[in-house]
């Protein structure tokens, strides 16, 4: 062990198993040394904290540590001494920072949340937080910045637009909000004060009675053929309709019973299904509980119905455009719902509570222990406005017969459509 300046020279001459402890210069700091282990010159502290000599590790000489640069990282961490703290708890600490890695963070919440969220939710947030986020994974949560948060969130929004934008950032901050009520000192949710991407306001599309009966024509005998129909015929949502099990259905009674773990609202939804929309069920397979689907999307992952819904959609529209002879305007399988809705109301006379107990939407006096009496009560009102709705669809087909369509044998129903109110109580 020798003492002398420690200069880039000295440090050079070392021999292996050789220590200098840093002396004879206006600029040197006590404790600060650099010693020779086999083939590797590093830099050193060395300290008293609490009546105990402790020593820690600066780094390796070469890029970045220089001398001068270790020494002034010496007397910062001497500046810790004197507040109390050990410098060897401090990187200690900075170790498992490090290793608390943005993506090694986003694995333990999704196992969390695998628990606890419904399959398509828990899906979307695993993509958002695995995929969308992946440029931030090699950073840990403890230096992830609100600069970090939100030059990613505008990336996000070039690319795949401000509604992907708005949803990853919610699922990033999910993540970092449950990390802290877990322990992890994070000093605060680095999303927070970033800015929110605009949103679209709440989409009011109402498709035409041409648009209806083009989309209609142009569905396929297909898995995806028959959901359309179905979702223009039952009002409901995508993946409930997707996702559909042969145990939630009753054929011969005509009813569909969704359970609360399937539905938005979490609530049970019984809906009768009139002769038009089971005649678009595809036949029983003894080796498959859904309705529709081929199987997993990936190895490993447990198949929940159908998948492929952007592909499906685009040929779809390629098949409206052609029937059309140019492409609709922007519209959603949504929309379906949204127009079912409207029609039965306004055109239909179907009146207002029927028409959210067949949305499966509850207020006022559907809420509450009313709520399960009512949704029995309203069962032969709801079979009668589906089927309405079911016959002014056909007629909607019945105007251009050269066009109409037989799935699985059995077209639509071509009756004329009466405009009676639904849901009058004697």
């Amino acid at each position: 062990m020798a003492v002398s300046s420690v200069t880039i020279r000295t440090v050079q001459a070392l021999e292996p198993g050789e220590t200098i402890w840093d002396a004879d210069h206006r600029e040197a700091v006590r404790g600060f040394g650099v010693r020779r282990q086999r083939d590797r010159a590093t830099y050193v502290l060395k300290y008293r904290v609490f009546g105990r000599q402790r020593f820690v590790t600066i780094g390796p000489h070469g890029a970045p540590w220089t001398p001068e640069l270790a020494r002034r990282e010496a007397k910062r961490l001497l500046g810790l001494v004197a507040n109390g703290k050990d410098p060897a708890d401090e990187k200690a600490k900075a170790r498992l920072q490090a290793a608390d890695t943005l993506l090694a963070v986003a694995d333990q919440y999704l196992r969390n949340a695998k628990q606890r969220l419904k399959p398509r939710t828990y899906s979307e947030i695993e993509r958002y937080l695995l995929v969308v986020w992946k440029p931030l994974h090699p950073v840990s949560v403890f230096q992830v910045t609100r600069r970090h948060i939100s030059g990613r969130i505008a990336d996000i929004a070039s690319v795949h637009g401000t509604v992907s934008a708005a949803r990853a950032r919610t699922a990033v901050s999910s993540m970092f909000n449950w990390a802290i009520r877990e322990g992890l000192d994070i000093p605060a949710n680095p999303v927070l004060g970033t800015n929110r991407p605009a949103q679209p306001g709440s989409r009011e599309r109402v498709l035409t009675e041409t648009e209806l009966s083009a989309i209609w024509q142009a569905c396929g005998d297909d898995d995806y053929g028959r959901i359309v129909r179905l979702l223009l015929l039952t009002a409901q949502r995508r993946d409930e309709v997707g996702s559909m099990q042969w145990t939630e259905l009753d054929t011969i009674s005509g009813l569909w019973t969704l359970p609360r773990a399937r539905t938005k609202n979490h609530r049970e939804h019984l809906l009768p299904l009139v002769p038009a929309a089971l005649a678009l069920l595809p036949p029983r397979r003894d080796d498959r509980d859904f309705l529709f689907g081929d199987g997993p999307r990936r190895s490993g992952d447990p198949y929940r119905g159908f998948s492929g819904w952007s592909k499906s959609k685009a040929a779809l529209d390629a098949r409206v455009t052609e029937t059309l002879g140019a492409p609709l305007p922007h519209w959603t399988v949504h929309d379906l719902r949204r127009s079912a809705s409207t029609v039965m109301a306004d055109r239909l006379g179907v009146l207002p509570h029927i028409v959210e107990a067949i949305l499966n939407h509850v207020s006022g006096h559907r809420a509450g222990v009313a709520g399960v009496y009512n949704r029995a009560r309203y069962a032969t009102e709801m079979r009668e406005a589906l089927e309405r709705w079911a016959e002014y669809v056909a007629a909607l087909q019945a105007q251009k017969p050269a066009h109409d369509t037989v799935i699985a044998g059995a077209p639509l129903s071509h009756s004329s459509v009466s405009h009676g109110a639904v849901g009058v109580h004697s």
